[in-house]
């Protein structure tokens, strides 16, 4: 066993090391490809020729690989990645799989993904911070769908950096002119894509050929191996280091002294000194420090997480992003962005999600579908919603305005997710195309809702009211003489059912004369048109899920019928108000005396008959008010008109 050395020398090298290994670039990279491309053995292969597995680990897998390999007499190296069950025993990878290795150059972080159409989701997620993707063809069959799908998955992810890995060549005896005609195939569709760069790179993952080192059995390739291209490939100028971004995630506050703002640098560089502006707010200030765990910096980065102090004290909190002043993002709540759905359940379009960007979080609408892609030969085709691993264009409406820049730009600030509100779950993931303006906004009125405009019907159907309220739209209709209690009924009641949680309106005749009827006066002919008037507001705040109480005299039956008719009979409860004359008396005396002298007219019960409903569902003494206004609530929820459970 060897040990470390004890001389100063010795120990500063050692120091020296560790501290270049650590600076050393980190490259993270995806593999792809169709189902026994090879993604799996080409990893395993890239750990073992680079001298990345231990010993025990070398042991374990030759056992495994004569008990669960797929590969015949070889190691099977997609052991050493397809580490679940159901991946070993159908030879297939489910699961993203990620692996961490390093050489002498560069650290690497692998992420081997499936290949099975019904996983595109867990592709997303292995592509989503890939600097560089692998996609593997087997020379046996050349480009199929899933080479196309991937590549576009690739592309729409904004992966700059893609090595098309024709595998299994010693299955065609190395032979050029089979490697060339892949290339040329491929070529032919990559056309139509974003990816700028491209290299192709012949190999045996299973035999090592053209994997770690360059292979001798195919002379005719000039190019380097796949490790010695990811070595070298050049990635940092990838990031945007161009727009500041800086999402607050945390305000820091250890103590009265210090207030700082903490967050990953999203995209630009941020200098001790440098002007900021805080968006939403607007306000400026100047960086007076930038804080680091190691202490104190000049400047910052991306992808570095820093604290940030300003000479200003603004009001800033997590959601807000500083920017330089002459460098604004949009600023925007309409966008339009291409989406991935990554729900089981299907999307509904009425659904409020909660939209995740940066570090804001906010609720969203999916106001259009322009187009579902077909992501095997790049159709377009109309639809109607989203179902899983479908993806498309779409229009989105967010509450609050997003600060963000097209994905194609700053994949930082241009990704978001959605986020189902009942369950919780990731429901997709999106890349921002553009902002929209408002006066494009895709209309969200079908030809079924103008029909139903055009016949004065809501689009909002009952019963989403009536689960949103938890309640049905009804009228209680409280008849009787003036002075026989109808209204202190009526008021009760309403207060009880509001008090109980319930959308509830109440109606009279003093306050409806005061305006909606305030032309009309007592003659049986104005009677009839101010009931009817009621009657029509009453349905009006029915349909809309509101409980009416409605206290008005009504003498004449044939008109209550009437209201009936209106209101719906299904939604209309009669309650009589049964009080003797000498009981109406004391409690309007005034207007009794009135009547009887000739001062006033057309008072039921004195100058014109009033008719006692023989239908009524209820038949109430106004001394039992109290117990009469328990009843009414009792009988609302027993009818289930609220609570509807």
């Amino acid at each position: 066993m060897s040990t470390l050395p004890s001389s100063p020398a010795s120990s500063l090298d050692i120091f020296s090391f560790l501290d270049q290994d650590q600076n050393k670039d980190l490259l993270r990279f995806l593999t792809a490809g169709s189902v026994d491309d090879g993604k799996s053995t080409l990893i395993g292969r890239l750990l073992f020729d680079s001298k990345k597995i231990y010993e025990d680990q070398l042991s374990a897998l030759e056992r495994d690989s004569k008990r669960e390999g797929h590969a015949g007499d070889d190691i099977d190296y997609a052991l050493l990645t397809d580490g679940l069950k159901a991946e070993r025993e159908q030879g297939i990878t489910i699961d993203v799989a990620y692996r961490y290795f390093s050489t002498s150059k560069r650290k690497f972080i692998i992420a081997d993904t499936p290949g099975h159409e019904q996983y595109t989701r867990n592709m997303v997620t292995g592509a989503s911070t890939a600097n560089l993707a692998i996609i593997l063809v087997d020379a046996t069959k050349g480009i199929i769908t899933q080479t196309r799908r991937h590549t576009f998955l690739v592309s729409l992810l904004g992966i700059k950096h893609v090595i098309l890995a024709v595998n299994k060549m010693d299955l065609v005896d190395y032979n050029q002119d089979i490697f060339d005609s892949i290339c040329e195939d491929y070529k032919s569709f990559v056309t139509q894509l974003e990816i700028p760069d491209i290299h192709f790179i012949p190999l045996s993952a299973l035999k090592g050929e053209n994997v770690v080192e360059p292979s001798a059995k195919m002379p005719w390739y000039h190019g380097k191996s796949v490790l010695e291209h990811l070595e070298s490939v050049h990635v940092s100028s990838d990031r945007n280091f161009i727009d500041l971004r800086f999402p607050v995630q945390y305000v820091l506050r250890p103590d009265k002294d210090f207030r700082g703002f903490s967050a990953r640098i999203a995209s630009g560089i941020i200098r001790k000194g440098d002007r900021v502006t805080v968006l939403p707010s607007m306000k400026t200030s100047t960086v007076s420090s930038i804080i680091t765990y190691e202490g104190e910096r000049q400047y910052a980065f991306p992808p570095q997480s820093v604290t940030l102090t300003l000479e200003d004290e603004i009001d800033i909190s997590r959601g807000d992003m500083l920017v330089h002043a002459d460098n604004m993002p949009r600023v925007e709540r309409h966008f339009e962005a291409m989406l991935v759905w990554m729900d089981e359940k299907a999307m509904d379009r009425a659904t409020q999600f909660y939209l995740k960007h940066t570090s804001l979080t906010t609720k969203a609408r999916i106001d259009d579908i322009r187009y579902r892609v077909d992501v095997n030969t790049l159709e377009k085709t109309e639809i109607e919603r989203f179902h899983l691993n479908d993806i498309g264009r779409v229009v989105i409406t967010t509450t609050k305005p997003l600060f963000f820049d097209p994905y194609r730009r700053n994949r930082q600030t241009g990704a978001f997710v959605l986020i189902d509100p009942v369950t919780h779950n990731t429901c997709a993931v999106g890349m921002i195309i553009d902002r929209l303006d408002s006066g494009r906004l895709p209309s969200r009125i079908t030809d079924m809702d103008r029909e139903h405009i055009a016949a004065g019907r809501s689009l909002v159907k009952d019963e989403e009211r009536s689960l949103r309220y938890n309640q049905r739209g009804a009228t209680f209709w409280i008849t009787g003489l003036h002075g026989s209690g109808k209204n202190e009924l009526a008021f009760a009641f309403e207060r009880q059912l509001f008090a109980k949680g319930a959308i509830v309106v109440s109606l009279d005749g003093s306050s409806v004369r005061s305006g909606l009827s305030r032309e009309l006066d007592y003659s049986p002919a104005d009677r009839a048109e101010h009931l009817r008037r009621v009657a029509h507001v009453c349905r009006l705040l029915n349909d809309q899920g509101i409980i009416t109480v409605c206290s008005f005299i009504s003498p004449d039956e044939s008109i209550r019928q009437q209201v009936a008719e209106i209101i719906g009979k299904e939604r209309f409860h009669l309650v009589f108000m049964k009080a003797s004359m000498e009981y109406c008396r004391k409690n309007k005396p005034d207007l009794y005396e009135k009547a009887e002298q000739g001062q006033t007219s057309w008072l039921p019960g004195i100058d014109m008959p009033f008719d006692e409903p023989d239908n009524a569902c209820f038949v109430f003494d106004p001394v039992q008010n109290a117990v009469n206004v328990d009843v009414l609530v009792d009988y609302t929820s027993s009818e289930h008109i609220f609570p509807l459970k």
